[in-house]
């Protein structure tokens, strides 16, 4: 070691030791405000000081490091040990992980070498490649790049490690004394960075300390290179004490960090916590909330990173599911081939210039699915976006609050189109939804979508169903005019939501099975893909219906979290089956709920079921509670077994625990008659007496048994426009039929019924309607007491009347 090299380390030392008491005592001093011994904190102050206490024990743990490395390196016989190159690497981009996430920097390790033992000390290498590390982040700007690249080197008793960045280089001139004490490059010194000029000439010393050297160049990222070479070790690797060397932990990668592919991670390590769990992901963020993205667009969440943060806030980015999950991230990697006999994935970091191969015993692919763009001419144009991950949403909020989205059209009606319809209303913008079908939202039957476009409308929001997109048109680039076959809609901003399909890219070229109808990836009850080593979860997989038994492609957050988490349990050696899937969704669009589970009427008949359905609209809760909203309520019943195939629930009312339990009766087989006599909880404030779906399921019986005959809206219009020989009886209170009702009805307030059957025709059909169906149910009775044959009840009355 020169006299520089020496001087250098007991400098640094010296400096280390004289940092380690003061440093431990404010430790002791925060530790004793976080404890409240001076007096409460608030929250924000909790995490302001818990943030100092960890930067605190970081520079204490420097430190240590620095004392035990010259102490080290005064007895060079204790450099004999052998480290694995690959970990230190892994460990020290976990260390800046966070610092390089929050200033936009992509900090990737790349792996090109199988044998990456070296010899010399671990803590002293440690130091050093993070002394490069924390120089390369000082000196990237945002959106920059820092990559450390371990490979072989020319030399083969040598490894390399190369620490790359995009920051602002070091001149050739400058890189002969780049090492030396206290120098700075002229444009380090005109930075706003600050630094002594030390780094860089104790890492030279540490690294030439333990029989390696280091060299400084050019990278092909822009900035600057710095190469270390160290000596090689054999490949051997001591037995953990207590473990069977001849027992290794399971690998398990993961293609996809969003919804399924973090909880398959979570589960494995918890059932297997010795396995090397890995997800890779394209992205930059790593299991947000998908379906919160419309909300971040209207600034009810105000953070993308609440849309990552687990419930108590804590942030799931590379670091927590390292130091949380034990589970190992390379975001911004993309998987490229599965070698399915070498049981191996190539993939590709963000600016590697090499792929890299990775091993596996257990591969899932929870790839997701990517959204349907139409082919239409001009769809190329700036401002017209998907709403599919968070740039997306990102892209779309940035537009509404520079003001620059007063015109915007929403290109598909289903459950995108609508859901982001409540965020842009209320930015206060003028919304067109254009549906090329005759209803939006076919998770509904017609008449429900009907009363929910009805609901939009009187919100301001032009709904166009039966409308084709011709064309896009804009002026320098940027989107202004949408062409349909309704006609032109001016247009600042177009939102295309036509629908998802699966991602299989990867499936594809693995040749694993795929289904003919729904292009999704083949899984069985294990969600073993036609590879038993290859598992699948998520959007890109086709699922069974629980009621029809048929594959179905079913995209929801929900189903792949629970697929996750069984397809973990079966990979750790354990068995459960997925059961498949009832479609149990939910939504909310300007203060409306809409949630459906199981089969529609129209989705029943196809499947050659016989059904009655129901039309119950009434309060979610007693009457006189202030807050009681009104909900609407379908029920597809099948005819033969009685039993609920379907429910569908729209309306301000609380809709999702009626859905919910209308799946769970579903999922149990139960009849109508089961559900009519189930204990629902009550108390005013959260139901009526007779719940709603109980009340729905009551009318099902009721017309399954004979007692009550209806007639649904749609049918009854079809007849309104055939013949004038339906009698409309409405059998309200005068004010009710002052304020809105049918064309040509006869009103007969049911209190005066049976005193005026007189006035009504015995050889017409008559159908009775109210505002809800009870009084036109009652009427019906009525009548048919007296001897009237015809008669029949209008399914769900005057509030579920989808027509105008």
């Amino acid at each position: 070691m020169t006299r520089k090299f020496g001087n250098s380390l007991q400098f640094a030392s010296l400096v280390a030791h004289q940092l380690k008491a003061p440093i431990s005592s404010a430790i002791l001093m925060l530790q004793a405000l976080l404890g409240d011994y001076a007096g409460a904190v608030t929250p924000k102050q909790r995490e302001l000081l818990e943030r100092i206490t960890a930067r605190c024990q970081d520079s204490l743990e420097t430190a240590k490091r620095l004392l035990n490395i010259a102490k080290a390196l005064e007895h060079p016989e204790t450099l004999s040990g052998s480290f694995d190159l690959a970990a230190v690497a892994h460990q020290a981009r976990l260390r800046y992980v966070e610092a390089a996430f929050q200033h936009r920097v992509d900090l990737t390790v790349v792996l090109r070498t199988e044998q990456t033992l070296t010899r010399g000390y671990q803590p002293a290498a440690r130091e050093a490649l993070e002394a490069l590390i924390h120089n390369a982040l000082k000196y990237t700007p945002e959106h920059g790049c820092v990559r450390l690249t371990v490979t072989d080197a020319d030399d083969p008793q040598t490894l390399q490690l190369a620490v790359e960045d995009s920051g602002i280089g070091i001149p050739p001139a400058d890189r002969p004394r780049v090492f030396d004490p206290f120098f700075r490059t002229r444009a380090a010194e005109h930075s706003d960075r600050p630094g002594t000029g030390l780094g860089l000439t104790f890492v030279q010393a540490v690294v030439n300390a333990t029989g390696g050297h280091i060299a400084v160049d050019r990278s092909e990222l822009g900035g600057a290179k710095f190469t270390l070479t160290l000596p090689r070790a054999a490949q051997t690797a001591p037995a953990v004490s207590g473990e069977d060397p001849m027992i290794k932990p399971m690998k398990v990668i993961i293609v996809g960090g969003v919804a399924a592919g973090p909880k398959v991670a979570a589960k494995v390590v918890r059932l297997m916590p010795n396995a090397e769990v890995t997800i890779l992901d394209k992205g930059r963020l790593l299991s947000y909330a998908g379906c919160g993205l419309p909300y971040y667009i209207s600034g009810a969440v105000h953070d993308e990173a609440q849309l990552i943060s687990s419930p108590v806030g804590e942030v799931r980015d590379p670091v927590f599911f390292q130091n949380v999950k034990n589970v190992h991230v390379m975001n911004q990697t993309e998987a490229l081939e599965i070698d399915r006999p070498h049981k191996r994935l190539r993939v590709r970091q963000r600016f590697a210039d090499q792929d890299t191969w990775l091993d596996y015993n257990k591969l899932v692919l929870a790839t997701g699915a990517v959204p349907i763009v139409p082919q239409v001419p001009g769809i190329d144009l700036k401002n017209i976006f998907t709403l599919h991950g968070v740039a997306d949403a990102e892209n779309i909020r940035a537009i509404l609050e520079a003001g620059h989205a007063s015109d915007v059209v929403i290109l598909g009606g289903g459950l995108i189109g609508v859901e982001v319809t409540e965020a842009l209303v209320r930015k206060g913008c003028r919304v067109t939804i254009v549906e090329k079908r005759q209803q939006i939202l076919r998770i509904l039957d017609w008449e429900m979508a009907r009363l929910v476009e009805r609901h939009l409308e009187s919100q301001g929001v032009k709904v166009l169903t039966n409308t084709v997109v011709e064309r896009f048109q804009g002026d320098q680039k940027k989107v202004n005019t949408v062409v349909t076959t309704k006609g032109l809609l001016p247009a600042d901003m177009v939102i295309v939501g036509v629908g998802v399909r699966p991602n299989t890219t990867l499936a594809q070229q693995a040749q694993l099975d795929l289904g003919p109808t729904t292009g999704g990836i083949v899984v069985n009850d294990y969600l073993q893909t036609s590879d038993p080593d290859i598992y699948a979860a998520g959007d890109c997989i086709e699922t069974t219906h629980i009621l029809t038994e048929k594959p179905v492609y079913m995209p929801l957050g929900s189903n792949a979290n629970r697929q996750g988490r069984i397809a973990a349990v079966n990979i750790c050696g354990q068995t459960e089956t997925f059961p498949g899937v009832l479609g149990s969704m939910a939504c909310k669009v300007l203060d409306y709920a809409i949630a459906c589970t199981g089969l529609t009427e129209a989705q029943a008949r196809d499947h050659q079921f016989e059904t009655i359905t129901v039309l119950a609209p009434g309060p979610d809760r007693e009457h006189f509670v202030p807050d009681a909203r009104l909900l609407m309520l379908k029920l597809v019943v099948d005819r033969r077994s009685r039993r609920l195939l379907g429910a569908q629930a729209i309306g301000p009312g609380n809709a999702d625990k009626r859905i919910d339990v209308a799946a769970l009766a579903i999922y149990n087989r139960m009849t109508v008659d089961q559900l009519a006599n189930m204990d629902f909880c009550y108390a005013p404030p959260y139901s009526t007496v007779m719940d709603n779906l109980i009340t729905a399921a009551n009318i099902a019986r009721n017309k399954l048994d004979g007692r009550l005959i209806g007639i649904s809206p749609v049918e009854l219009h079809q007849r309104l426009q055939q013949t004038d020989g339906v009698v409309l009886l409405d059998v309200r209170t005068p004010a009710e039929f002052q304020r809105h009702r049918l064309p040509r009805s006869t009103h007969i307030p049911l209190g005066a019924l049976r005193e005026r059957l007189h006035e009504l025709p015995r050889d017409k059909e008559i159908v009775t309607l109210g505002n809800f169906s009870l009084r036109g149910y009652e009427a019906q009775l009525v009548l048919r007491a007296a001897g009237f044959q015809n008669v029949r009840v209008l399914d769900g009355g005057l509030e579920m009347w989808p027509y105008d």
